[in-house]
């Protein structure tokens, strides 16, 4: 009997993968302005933004795992980022998040999740403090309110300028050829591979384009707009990657609560064994993570309807 349970299971986990695959050879990504937008499936929509340097398919896997659960996926890729080619911006972090936004409005998805990881958790923030009524849920994966501060709990937007320039200035003049650089993202990874594909996706963004993402990211701070969300939040965050440094997970955990302090009800979840790039190194625990929490919005919009009636 349990054979046969096993066989029925990865009989239907192969047939979802065959039905993914169909997808995405079928859906040719979307121009919406300066983003591009592929689409996958039927269902709730989720929009799924990427981090710095990041191409959207970053969240291939995430999309195939998530399609039992009847989700729309909207991959997003930004421009300037592996390889689509930039826009100019005077501040790229808010003209993104309009972008976005627009794209949520024009195209009118109804009660969307927005998961975003790194710069693209942050853009999540931002959508959601400008437009607390255009998302349904939001899912951050390994981001926070004002990067700086997880390294220094007493940074301030000032203090941390000369940081931010020369981590600027690293990002436009920087040899990515180099074994250094290569040996800067193995961290964001556990798998040489995956750390390959980062490399290469930096190596194909645009190095201005990165450089005042990084700059505005170092720069902003948005804890004490955390109040303005009222969408259901869940953080999924990494510590693994820093442990070598003497960073434990109580430690990270406590850090996460600080800067999540302003976000009421707020759910935070910890990786045991991921890098940054949570969806590759942890991507069970992470698919597991985010079909509950969206599940959790279709009980709770099933319940509200219900009592319409």
């Amino acid at each position: 009997m349990r054979m046969r349970v096993r066989s029925l299971r990865f009989g239907l986990a192969l047939a979802a993968a065959s039905l993914f695959a169909a997808a995405a050879a079928e859906a040719a990504p979307e121009r919406f302005r300066d983003l591009q937008v592929e689409v996958i499936g039927e269902g709730r929509p989720v929009v799924m933004i990427p981090g710095l340097n990041s191409a959207a398919g970053v969240w291939d896997e995430t999309c195939a795992a998530l399609q039992a659960s009847r989700v729309q996926c909207h991959i997003v890729q930004l421009p300037g980022f592996a390889g689509l080619e930039p826009v100019a911006t005077d501040a790229f972090l808010p003209a993104m998040r309009d972008r976005l936004l627009a794209y949520l409005r024009e195209r009118r998805l109804q009660r969307p999740v927005v998961v975003g990881h790194s710069l693209g958790g942050f853009l999540a923030l931002q959508m959601a403090i400008a437009s607390p009524q255009a998302i349904e849920r939001l899912v951050i994966v390994d981001s926070l309110p004002f990067m700086p501060a997880g390294i220094n709990p007493q940074a301030t937007v000032e203090n941390s300028r000369p940081v931010a320039e020369q981590l600027r200035q690293t990002l436009l003049h920087g040899d990515r050829d180099s074994a250094q650089y290569r040996q800067m993202m193995s961290v964001f990874s556990r798998s040489p591979e995956r750390v390959d594909t980062i490399v290469a996706w930096g190596r194909a963004s645009d190095r201005e384009t990165g450089a005042k993402a990084m700059y505005e990211l170092m720069t902003t701070d948005l804890r004490a707009q955390l109040g303005a969300i009222r969408t259901p939040t869940l953080v999924l965050a990494s510590w693994a990657g820093y442990a070598h440094y003497g960073v434990t997970e109580e430690m990270s955990r406590a850090m996460l609560r600080r800067q999540y302090a302003g976000l009421d009800g707020v759910r935070i979840e910890l990786s045991r064994d991921g890098f940054h790039f949570l969806m590759w190194d942890d991507p069970q625990w992470l698919q597991a993570q985010v079909r509950e929490f969206i599940a959790a919005a279709d009980e709770r919009d099933g319940g509200a309807r219900a009592e319409g009636r």
